[in-house]
């Protein structure tokens, strides 16, 4: 029975890992990267579409060499920020203060850990030029 059920899992292990399979490949020339705008223009539901489509981007599109401290930050990034636009949406659209609470603190905490790996990555490269 389970060999069973792994079998059924496989196809569909092996479709997730398709669908990052950029990893490290510069973005096609021609190809900006998608962008979120956070907006009351569009339902909530469009806005947590629009946060996702641009994490994953990001993190599809993520620059790696290899070593795994620096993949892990260039992966991060986008991942952080893809918590930050979501605070973002959910600001425009909840009333809730515990919500709205919660939302200010990712956005603060996420963006502080977003500048902390783009300073990693800014003092690894210039160690690596040296």
């Amino acid at each position: 029975m389970r060999a069973a059920l792994l079998l059924c899992l496989l196809p569909l292990a092996a479709a997730a890992q398709d669908g990052h399979h950029h990893h490290g490949a510069p973005r096609p020339e021609g190809t900006p990267p998608p962008v979120f705008i956070a907006s009351t223009g569009k339902p909530f539901a469009g806005l947590m579409e629009d946060a996702m489509a641009v994490m994953d981007d990001g993190m599809k599109w993520a620059p790696m060499n290899g070593q795994a401290d620096h993949d892990f930050v260039t992966m991060m990034i986008p991942h952080h920020q893809g918590a930050v636009d979501m605070a973002k949406a959910l600001l425009l659209y909840s009333q809730d203060p515990e919500l709205r609470n919660l939302s200010l603190s990712i956005i603060a905490e996420q963006q502080n850990e977003i500048n902390l790996m783009k300073a990693w990555l800014e003092r690894h490269a210039a160690k690596e030029k040296q």
